[in-house]
């Protein structure tokens, strides 16, 4: 008996240490830093500027990907699939070095499920002439699940690269997370902010977002009411304003009212079509699809897709040509999404 009640106390005793340990070194970022501050370069707002966004899932989420929290059967890919991901990933953003403002979500400096590659020092490697910020927002020593092959460390977060120099550059926290002790185990979901000077006395905001994916919806309205009021303030002080990533919910669609559907372990909403006051504009191609469900190896005959990388645009910013780029997910389960924009004057 005594032999029994040790054998089921141990690993529970274990366990609540672990979970004592994980409470202690918990990441606990500020609800906003300032990552750099500079003189600046003013950008000329008669120029017509490039942006790219990609969530390149840590270069781990490819083609070949079923990923176990998305309802899949892999913690990983195998370290010959991790290598290819990166080099092509790499190149096909290299081959776009005439852009001016680059916004990556889900680059890993030192992870498990990407075998600890520095995909920080890779992006910039492959950006040489570039400004490169990193905001951190998946900071976990050991994270243990699924049990049978824990995802281990992480440590990731958002990239933004530019040919321009901002004067500053702030990482806000998003409020609101899931309760202890499985907000231990999740990111720390953030959106990180350049500012730029124009030439016209105002400022221009480029902001890199990756919002929540795996709550009920609730993370990710509290989130969004907190972005609208940020947005809005900035609007009302003259500035320019671009935000694009990774939202993990769907854009507003004309005639479309806003909706809810589950798939597997993700609860899939789209934005409202009054969120964002008249003259705001959501820019994206209706027709192309950014992200796959990795619930599968990817199938374009039975793998679902969607869309949830785009562009919001304040009414003082004009889109010119949007462009989503169909690399069939080969790797990565998102696709690039390009936006050449003017000011309005």
């Amino acid at each position: 008996m005594k032999i029994l009640v040790l054998v089921i106390l141990i690993p529970v005793l274990l366990f609540g240490l672990f979970l004592v340990y994980s409470t202690l070194v918990d990441y606990k970022p500020a609800p906003i830093e300032l990552l750099s501050k500079s003189e600046g370069d003013v950008i000329n707002v008669y120029d017509t500027l490039h942006t790219f966004i990609w969530n390149v899932g840590y270069c781990g989420l490819g083609d070949d990907m079923s990923f176990f929290y998305d309802g899949g059967d892999r913690t990983r890919t195998n370290p010959e699939k991790a290598k290819e991901n990166s080099e092509a990933i790499m190149k096909q953003i290299a081959a776009n070095d005439s852009i001016d403002f680059f916004l990556f979500q889900e680059v890993d400096v030192d992870s498990k499920r990407s075998f600890h590659e520095n995909q920080l020092a890779a992006l910039e490697s492959s950006l040489s002439g570039y400004m490169s910020y990193f905001a951190l927002n998946y900071k976990v020593t050991f994270v243990p699940v699924p049990p049978t092959s824990p995802m281990g460390k992480v440590e990731g977060g958002l990239v933004s690269m530019s040919k321009a120099v901002p004067f500053e550059v702030y990482r806000h926290s998003f409020l609101g997370n899931y309760g202890w002790p499985k907000g231990l185990f999740m990111l720390d979901r953030c959106f990180m902010v350049q500012r730029f000077y124009t030439s016209d006395g105002k400022e221009l905001l480029i902001i890199n977002t990756h919002n929540e994916a795996y709550d009920d919806g609730s993370l990710r309205k509290e989130q969004m009411k907190m972005m609208r009021e940020y947005l809005l303030k900035e609007f009302e002080n003259g500035n320019y304003v671009l935000v694009g990533g990774d939202w993990n919910q769907n854009p507003p669609i004309a005639g479309e009212d806003e909706s809810e559907s589950k798939e597997g372990h993700l609860t899939r909403i789209q934005i409202a079509s009054d969120f964002m006051p008249e003259g705001w504009q959501w820019v994206f191609n209706k027709n192309i699809p950014t992200n796959r469900m990795i619930d599968e190896a990817y199938n374009p005959a039975t793998t679902n897709t969607t869309i949830i990388d785009f562009y919001l645009l304040s009414p003082n910013l004009i889109p010119v040509i949007q462009k989503t780029v169909d690399l069939q997910f080969k790797n990565s389960d998102h696709q690039p999404v390009l936006l050449s924009f003017s000011f309005k004057r």
